[in-house]
């Protein structure tokens, strides 16, 4: 499963044509940046070479500290718990760190949920994957940018239906798929309305989904695709996903990859998070939200 996995993200990711000159890696696109890697380099970061675990921030903390600038969080099972208030020590760590470095937000959902959900933080948000962007003015979340497309709804309709057909998902709650203004599509296995109740215990562990993503991303092959939510699958244009969205917002403020420090929660295959690890930009991989603040101690020293 996982070599089938790596094949189809990196075949997926890999549709463009080397260029005879090599560009920076820091203006590069991910579909680009994998098309002009060597194999082995691509590899090497599909399988995590990119992440800072504990090892390295005991034998090079230092000079990870020193030399990052921009610390990009995910929300969800990062910061906070799904779909929940920022905790007090989730903002204590951001006060600390926006202190020495500067900081924003690269989430899955639209950016004034984010905000929402942050209790009206102040920090720069990057949401649905980079199709929106929104800063905080005085007190307010102003939209800076927002990338709004059509989709086939005929085919999402049709494939998804054809879907749930196969995997017996054809008891739904509400809509089969929910359209965004942004032409993002959620899939959500039990419908635009599933219960909360239903929703909290339906995937906890993914598996269910996880089961249906190598044929869900074959068939929306010309659109990046990730396990979404409690019960869905996010699909959006190739070019929309997190790696993307950090370096666009990263080269905006004047900052180089190796700059970026990214923290996410969600960096398995299909993950929203997953398209960060296959690029090549450091990450600390978080596996408990309650634990972040601990995990990232060794930027404060």
């Amino acid at each position: 499963m996982k070599t089938k996995l790596f094949t189809l993200l990196i075949v997926a990711l890999a549709a463009v044509q080397c260029a005879t000159k090599q560009p920076s890696a820091d203006t590069l696109s991910l579909s680009e940046l994998i098309g002009q890697s060597s194999p082995e380099q691509v590899e090497a970061w599909y399988n995590g070479a990119s992440r800072i675990d504990e090892e390295d921030v005991a034998t090079n903390g230092a000079q990870i500290r020193d030399a990052k600038r921009l610390v990009i969080f995910d929300l969800d099972g990062t910061l906070s718990d799904h779909r929940t208030a920022l905790p007090d020590e989730s903002r204590a760590l951001l006060d600390a760190l926006k202190e020495r470095y500067h900081i924003a937000m690269c989430g899955a959902g639209n950016a004034p949920r984010i905000f929402k959900q942050m209790g009206g933080y102040p920090i720069d948000i990057v949401g649905n994957y980079g199709k929106q962007q929104a800063e905080v003015r005085d007190g307010e979340l102003v939209i800076v940018r927002e990338d709004c497309s059509e989709v086939d709804r005929d085919f999402f309709l049709k494939e998804t239906a054809r879907l749930r057909e196969k995997y017996g998902y054809t008891h739904y709650y509400g809509e089969p798929v929910e359209f965004h203004k942004s032409g993002m599509v959620t899939f959500g296995l039990l419908g635009t309305d599933a219960p909360k109740s239903e929703k909290s215990v339906f995937d906890t562990d993914r598996a269910k989904r996880r089961a249906m993503y190598p044929e869900v991303l074959q068939v929306f092959a010309d659109y990046a695709v990730f396990i979404g939510g409690s019960t869905s699958f996010d699909i959006v244009e190739k070019q929309y996903n997190k790696y993307d969205a950090a370096m666009r917002y990263a080269r905006e403020h004047g900052y180089t990859k190796e700059q970026v420090l990214f923290v996410g929660d969600d960096m398995g295959d299909g993950g929203g998070d997953h398209h960060v690890r296959l690029g090549g930009m450091d990450y600390v991989h978080i596996t408990d939200y309650t634990k972040v603040a601990e995990r990232l101690a060794f930027l404060l020293e």
